[in-house]
């Protein structure tokens, strides 16, 4: 038997046939034959012992043989010889001819086929692995790897396998399934082999709490991280990276990006890690998948021992139960899940069983909604696997209206956020995940509480809060509509502020003891409660301080002045007394400056810390003792309800209630038969300075009285003088 290669489709064209009665040699340079990888141009044919010869090197010989054809002569005695040339319709031309004899026919046809022994390779490509053998049964057999391998060159074919993550769904390398139900991170891949090397998987909450989804992969090699991420990012350690196709090399890895992925190759070690940002897919050839520990080796290997608590939230494990999703139709899904048994698809099904993908497919849909890509997502990962073993499934992408290219690329989210479509199929955007934003929600609020300090104030809001009830943030401003919000670009919040530099339009009020910073949040001039109607938006914020306790201190004026220190709630500033000989109070008086009967002195009363922009600071009363408590008497009134005591014609008070420090003078004096010290007591208090502050004196004291609230804390200061 011999095998032929050879196309046929021709019209033929015959010559004369001719008669032989004895051996001859026949010409056949015109339709030269290949015979056993030789060419010939004659034939050598005869009729002896019975037989029919047809040889191409020389008549038959029985002890010698040769390159003959041989079979029974069947008491012929003469044979018939012609030559046929065909021409094919494209222009290819080819020949054969025939010798018969008493019904026995030799046919031999001439083309750019050829015949070759049994055993004898055709053709070989050791880079593909393919090779084309002619069989001892003749027949042509055609070898390359199998489905589940991959050509390493050299015509060597070594093991591949594939474990797939997609949604909250593993699917091993031995085609077992297991699902993620908390938001934990889990080893995906090792072995013993590569101690160095550790693939794991990070899954998280989307729009739902108790539905799972892979959000991120991180590969460990030699110390280093690096995370693949959604929308395509790529993170080392704490930098992130720019990619693009070619390959970057990065701790041994080829990192590479595309419009359908990030693929992660690590071609010493024979493993592939590709994610998209729905799906993982770690490819293993030869040694590295022959030993495959984590949930691609063994899926339904307990949870808790593949959990990675370094790499998890303190909270991951808490599961939750909702309400099931009424709007899901999950006979409609499952039928969409079952084109993966229907062709194109099922071309690949003998090669890649497409039983688990469906099962994650249903499992999903069933309970979460066919948005944000995921009514293509686990098509799309079995299309993939099949690809990765060389099955290509031609037209799915057409058939089933889904795109090849990966979701959400090249959009950033933040670490609470998901990528997502605004509407099925439309554009996307940056959502809350469902278990962050429920703590808002709760409280219908849009951010944290106001974080207040002595002098500022500021909100933060949350940005996909915002753009879920279709608020645009670059819109919103404070009271002052040129104070608007800054948006930190990795975690999309949005911070509202205003401080004593800039007060935004802060309004100051005050209820009993407590002075009240309110500012609001808008897209116009106006103020409400936390309001959203139509395009209108209202939030208010505030912060409240408590003024501080009363304060007492007592001081001999040789220690020169006495400063307060003030601690309370957020306040925290200094009061300062200090006496002067000049109207100018630049001549301090210190403890060895002799102070005369009826001489004029100045006492300053100065804060530091207030902020002079939201309030002023009033002197309510300063009185003079002989002994150290304020209520003791005899006593001297200097300052009464703000003012000078209009008793005494040199007391004089400078401004009073128009900033963060006043002073006041009078003429020195002592008590007659007392002690001969001087104690001075002041008892001040803290204003709004828009309720303007100023005290309302008598007419010969040049001051009008304000009306005080309720709400103003005092604060005492004193100073002794001895005689």
């Amino acid at each position: 038997p011999l095998c032929s290669v050879s196309q046929l489709s021709c019209v033929s064209v015959s010559s004369g046939a001719q008669t032989f009665t004895e051996s001859s040699v026949l010409d056949i340079s015109s339709c030269p034959i290949t015979y056993y990888g030789q060419q010939y141009e004659k034939l050598y044919v005869n009729i002896t012992s019975g037989n029919v010869t047809v040889c191409f090197n020389g008549f038959f010989s029985p002890e010698t043989g040769g390159d003959c054809v041989v079979e029974r002569s069947r008491g012929a005695e003469s044979f018939y010889f012609a030559i046929y040339s065909y021409h094919y319709y494209y222009g290819y031309d080819y020949c054969y001819f025939y010798i018969s004899c008493n019904n026995v026919m030799f046919e031999f046809l001439q083309s750019s086929g050829q015949m070759y022994r049994p055993g004898t390779v055709i053709s070989s490509d050791p880079e593909t692995c393919f090779s084309l053998t002619c069989h001892e049964t003749a027949v042509l057999n055609t070898s390359s790897c199998g489905p589940l391998e991959r050509c390493q060159g050299n015509n060597i074919c070594v093991s591949a396998s594939t474990c797939t993550v997609t949604g909250p769904t593993i699917i091993d390398v031995h085609g077992q399934i297991n699902s993620i139900q908390d938001r934990c991170a889990y080893s995906l891949f090792s072995t013993p082999s590569l101690p160095d090397f550790h693939v794991l998987g990070n899954f998280r909450d989307r729009r739902r709490k108790d539905v799972s989804f892979l959000n991120s992969v991180t590969l460990r090699v030699d110390g280093h991280d690096i995370h693949l991420e959604q929308g395509g990012r790529v993170q080392l350690d704490d930098s992130t990276l720019t990619l693009s196709s070619s390959p970057q090399l990065v701790h041994g890895v080829q990192l590479s990006k595309d419009q359908t992925g990030v693929t992660a190759d690590l071609s010493n070690l024979n493993i592939s890690v590709f994610f998209d940002g729905d799906t993982a897919q770690i490819l293993l050839e030869g040694p590295a998948g022959s030993s495959v520990e984590g949930l691609c080796g063994n899926s339904i290997s307990s949870l808790s021992d593949l959990r990675l608590s370094e790499y998890s939230s303190t909270s991951c494990e808490m599961q939750y139960s909702e309400t099931a999703d009424s709007t899901i139709d999950c006979t409609s899904v499952t039928e969409r899940c079952n084109l993966l048994r229907e062709a194109p698809f099922s071309s690949c099904n003998s090669d890649i069983d497409p039983e688990p993908y469906i099962t994650a497919c249903t499992d999903t849909l069933c309970k979460y909604p066919a948005v944000d890509g995921l009514n293509c997502q686990f098509l799309k990962a079995y299309a993939r696997a099949c690809s990765l073993h060389n099955l290509a499934l031609d037209g799915w992408t057409s058939n089933t209206g889904c795109s090849s290219e990966a979701f959400c690329q090249d959009r950033t989210c933040s670490d609470h956020e998901f990528c997502g479509e605004k509407t099925v199929g439309g554009d996307t955007r940056c959502f809350c995940r469902d278990i962050f934003a429920s703590k808002y929600q709760a409280n219908n609020s849009f951010g944290d509480p106001t974080v207040c300090m002595q002098d500022s104030a500021s909100v933060t809001l949350v940005g996909c809060l915002l753009e879920d009830k279709g608020i645009d943030y670059s819109a919103l401003h404070l009271n002052d509509p040129t104070c608007r919000g800054q948006v930190d670009e990795l975690t999309h919040m949005v911070t509202f502020s205003f401080n004593s530099s800039n007060s935004c339009g802060t309004v100051v009020t005050t209820n009993n003891s407590e002075l009240i910073y309110k500012n609001t949040i808008m897209n116009q001039n106006s103020s409400s409660d936390i309001i959203t109607r139509h395009d209108q938006v209202y939030i208010d914020f505030s912060c409240v301080q408590t003024q501080p306790d009363i304060k007492t201190a007592t001081f001999r004026i040789r220690d020169s002045s006495v400063i307060q220190h003030i601690t309370s709630g957020v306040w925290d500033y200094t009061l300062t007394m200090k006496a002067f000989t000049d109207a100018g109070r630049t001549q301090a008086v210190e403890s060895s400056t002799e102070v005369q009967l009826n001489q004029k002195i100045w006492v300053e009363l100065k804060s530091d810390g207030l902020d002079g922009d939201l309030v002023v600071m009033v002197t309510d009363s300063c009185r003079a003792t002989d002994q150290p408590s304020p209520d003791s008497t005899p006593r001297y009134d200097l300052i009464i309800n703000g003012c000078a005591n209009p008793a005494d014609q040199t007391v004089q008070v400078e401004e009073n209630g128009l900033g963060t420090s006043n002073y006041f003078s009078f003429n020195m004096f002592e008590f007659t038969g007392g002690s001969g010290e001087v104690f001075l007591h002041c008892k001040l208090h803290v204003c709004p300075k828009q309720n303007n502050c100023v005290p309302t004196c008598p007419a010969g004291a040049r001051r009008r009285r304000y009306a005080r609230s309720k709400y103003e804390g005092e604060a005492f200061i004193s100073m002794a003088w001895t005689h």
